[in-house]
Order: C-alpha cells, then sequence, then structure tokens
C-alpha cells in the first residue's frame, strides 16, 4: 500500500467546491509525474490511489459535463 508520507508530493489541495464541514472530500497532488495521487482528506498520512493521469483527466471531463449526475 502506498500511503501519502512515502510520495515526493509537494502539496495536496481539495477542490474549491468543498467545505469546511467534516465532510466527505478528497485530496489530489498535482506534481507528480504521470499520474494524480488521490487520498481522503480525513485521513492525510492514510493510502493514496495513483490514478493514470490520462484516465483522471477523462474522469474530470465527464464531471464537469454532468456525466454523474443524478442517482
Amino acid at each position: 500500500m502506498i500511503s501519502s508520507t512515502s510520495l515526493p508530493c509537494q502539496a495536496w489541495r481539495k477542490s474549491t467546491y468543498s467545505s469546511n464541514n467534516g465532510g466527505n472530500c478528497l485530496e489530489v497532488a498535482d506534481d507528480f509525474v504521470g499520474a494524480v495521487p488521490v487520498r481522503d482528506s480525513k485521513v492525510s498520512e492514510g493510502a493514496v490511489l495513483l490514478v493514470p493521469a490520462g484516465a483522471w483527466s477523462a474522469f474530470i471531463a465527464t464531471v464537469r459535463d454532468g456525466g454523474f449526475v443524478g442517482g
């Protein structure tokens, strides 16, 4: 398992849409080559999911286009 303490990431960030109310938020690091590290904001030293950069871009484009709206 990869932890955020073992990655050479300089800065983690949350979406500007995230609130500070302790909800379910993800953080990403932009300074990692070839992949996007993703972690739970409540467990900053916990596990990290490395998503291939192309897959992350496709996911973000789908979200922006409303592809996950509904329920």
